[in-house]
């Protein structure tokens, strides 16, 4: 799902960097006003969980394999707002420091994940959200985000001017399906999760954007913190090596995928290149990125609340 550097045309690159600053700024400023500020705090650990979900490649078919995206899942526990930034401050670190996705494309990846994929999930599931459909119109959040997220990217490509034939776009398309189906169940699953913990954590995240007492998030928290550091160190073990959709796509192309990097990045692939491709390289490279996203995610959560404040 994460483009790279060499697949984009320059005028499409530079365009969509150049949408999705002031898109981000109007997020920001969105977030600020709106938020619920108990919802600030778990900024930091479900940036952290959905960078390490993010990790754990499952198979889709006919050897791709897709991951966790997370959009929805944020959404409907911090606000789309939050969820738009949190999932930017994933990227951005993908980016630099894992090279999972192109820097000069990152603004494409910010827009089909971080902003449409975003408010794609969140949408279904606010609309369903006080009816007995809840469970339903989280799936359906869930789907739509990959969905949208994909498409966005064919697009992409396609204004890039790659030729794609019929038959290779619908084959993509059906394997972009497949994972946001995927995509929707595990939404599904671990929001019910997290809310054996705390009923009412989703609430007014999905409810309304007005400050409420504590709703005692510590006990998910914690569980939510655990959970990522056991994906980042040992879910690895069972992470599909097959590559994702657009690699598969980039393949069918004669496209290298991430080739001509504009650096090399120690953490490069998510290991650490001195120490090979071993398992304690790939859980030491994740739980730095763990690390990473949760302090950046942190400090912008801790951000947004002092701005709150001053803003009211």
């Amino acid at each position: 799902m994460h483009i790279p550097d060499n697949f984009l045309s320059p005028p499409v690159w530079a365009a969509l960097d150049a949408v999705a600053v002031p898109a981000l700024a109007v997020v920001s400023r969105q977030a600020r006003k709106s938020t619920d500020m108990n919802r600030l705090p778990l900024m930091g650990v479900m940036g952290a969980f959905v960078f390490a979900a993010q990790m754990i490649n499952f198979p889709v078919g006919i050897g791709t394999s897709g991951h966790l995206v997370g959009g929805t899942l944020l959404a409907c526990l911090l606000g789309p707002w939050p969820a738009a930034l949190v999932v930017t401050a994933i990227l951005i670190v993908q980016a630099l420091v894992f090279q999972d996705g192109g820097v000069l494309a990152l603004g494409a990846n910010v827009i089909n994940m971080a902003l449409i994929g975003v408010l794609a999930g969140y949408l279904p599931a606010r609309l369903f959200f006080r009816s007995k459909w809840k469970s339903y119109g989280i799936f359906l959040g869930g789907t739509c985000s990959v969905l949208a997220s994909g498409i966005l990217a064919l697009a992409e490509l396609l204004l890039s001017g790659i030729r794609m034939p019929a038959a290779l776009i619908g084959i993509s398309l059906g394997l972009f399906a497949v994972n946001a189906l995927l995509e929707g169940a595990i939404t599904v699953s671990v929001l019910r999760a997290i809310e054996r913990l705390n009923p009412s954590i989703s609430e007014s995240a999905l409810a309304s954007a007005q400050d409420g007492k504590n709703s005692g998030w510590g006990r998910a928290a914690a569980a939510v913190a655990t959970a990522s550091i056991a994906l980042a160190a040992v879910g690895i073990l069972v992470a599909s090596t097959q590559p994702d959709g657009l690699e598969q796509l980039g393949n069918h192309l004669g496209i290298v995928f991430g080739a001509h990097p504009l650096f090399h990045s120690v953490l490069r692939n998510y290991q650490m290149s001195a120490l090979g491709a071993n398992w304690f390289s790939r859980a030491s490279a994740g739980l730095l990125g763990l690390l990473a996203v949760y302090l950046i995610c942190a400090f912008g959560g801790r951000l947004l609340a002092r701005a709150r404040r001053s803003y009211s």
